[in-house]
């Protein structure tokens, strides 16, 4: 059933069904995650997992979803959270939004900063995140705003 599904056919009871486009893309992903994460078992120790550096980045990234609405979110992987959003186990705003697209990442210092940076944008009305989606200008926006409030010694 495994060489099925990843060939773009899905069979229930006996019946074939076919897939196509960004649904075979997210049933090979859901596959994938099956065959691959029961063989990754990887242990959590005070929040971070053995594999991830305790200095890890933090990024903030904005999706664009199938009904061209906006979505704002923070990861230290932002492909592997993409892909859970496709897939359903992200945000319940994503679910059945997709296929959805990256429209801008940042990378932050962080977690504290990323968070920061998220709700200042979440913040913003839709024309100005609009904004931020064209090259370089969430960036702009993040140095602007780590300006005007300082850290705090």
């Amino acid at each position: 059933m495994l060489a099925e599904e990843t060939l773009g056919r899905n069979v229930h009871n006996g019946h074939e069904c076919s897939t196509t486009g960004s649904a075979l893309l997210v049933r090979l992903a859901i596959v994938l995650l099956r065959v691959t994460l029961p063989k990754l078992r990887v242990r959590v120790m005070l929040g971070r997992t053995l594999s991830m550096p305790a200095q890890a980045s933090w990024f903030v990234y904005i999706l664009r979803c199938r009904d061209a609405t906006l979505y704002t979110g923070i990861a230290r992987d932002v492909a592997a959270r993409i892909l859970a959003h496709e897939t359903g186990r992200g945000a319940k705003y994503t679910r059945g939004r997709g296929p959805l697209i990256l429209c801008a990442k940042r990378r932050c210092k962080s977690h504290s900063e990323a968070l920061k940076l998220e709700y200042a944008i979440k913040r913003l009305a839709r024309t100005e995140k609009e904004a931020l989606t064209r090259p370089r200008r969430l960036a702009a926006f993040a140095r602007n705003l780590a300006a005007d409030n300082p850290a705090e010694p």
